[in-house]
């Protein structure tokens, strides 16, 4: 009994990336049914021996070859008829990642992993488009009023690619001098009073998280908002 309740339950993995183009989500095409060949979430079944954190690290290390990756849990789904041969419920796993750091490998289970742009997310199976939609509002609230995006950026960077990061996670544009007036009184960043070298437009100013400060403001009471 206590097998045939795991295989009821199951594990899928909203993995967000960003790169210099922009925001992107880590989708598998499904290699056995049902729905074969079809996108989706990197995803699968507990197992008996596994609590859940476990599980999903390793279906999605099986599914996509990626590792030492933090996993927030997202949401649990279970509506009566998300899944088409059985009832399943499934928690849902996120987490924001540079794409750079990552070397994708699919697995015998997936026929493909990749990095879709997040604009142009195709239909998924089940409720995987939904499971998406939600991680995209968690991970927009979560972007706004924690420093999470500093983790993507180069360790220098100019303000411009910290508001282009952020225009990409909100999908909205935001207007440039009042972006910059909001970060800079912040008091958060270090002016390394460097420029970018090898450019062609007009070299700007390089700049660094101040991770001690942050968490000297933090416990203070500040409250980061962007």
């Amino acid at each position: 009994m206590w097998k045939e309740n795991l295989d009821s339950i199951s594990i899928d993995c909203v993995i967000f990336g960003f790169d210099e183009t922009g925001l992107k989500i880590l989708l598998i095409k499904r290699a056995g049914e049902p729905q074969k060949g079809k996108w989706a979430l990197p995803g699968g079944f507990v197992q008996t021996n596994e609590d859940l954190d476990s599980s999903a690290k390793r279906i999605l290390k099986e599914l996509t070859g990626l590792s030492n990756i933090y996993l927030d849990q997202l949401y649990t789904f279970g509506e009566v008829d998300r899944y088409p041969l059985r009832r399943v419920i499934s928690i849902a796993y996120y987490a924001l990642v540079k794409i750079r750091d990552y070397n994708l490998k699919a697995s015998a289970n997936a026929k493909e992993a990749i990095w879709h742009p997040i604009d142009q997310a195709p239909k998924l199976v089940f409720d995987h488009n939904k499971i998406l939609n939600n991680g995209i509002e968690k991970l927009r609230n979560n972007v706004r009023f924690h420093p999470i995006g500093f983790e993507l950026l180069p360790k220098k960077f100019t303000l411009s690619q910290l508001q282009q990061l952020y225009e990409a996670i909100l999908d909205k544009a935001l207007d440039k001098r009042n972006f910059r007036k909001k970060i800079l009184s912040m008091d958060l960043l270090i002016n390394l009073n460097e420029s970018q070298q090898g450019v062609a437009h007009r070299a700007a100013k390089l700049y660094q998280f101040d991770k001690n400060k942050y968490k000297e403001l933090k416990a203070r009471g500040f409250n980061f908002e962007i």
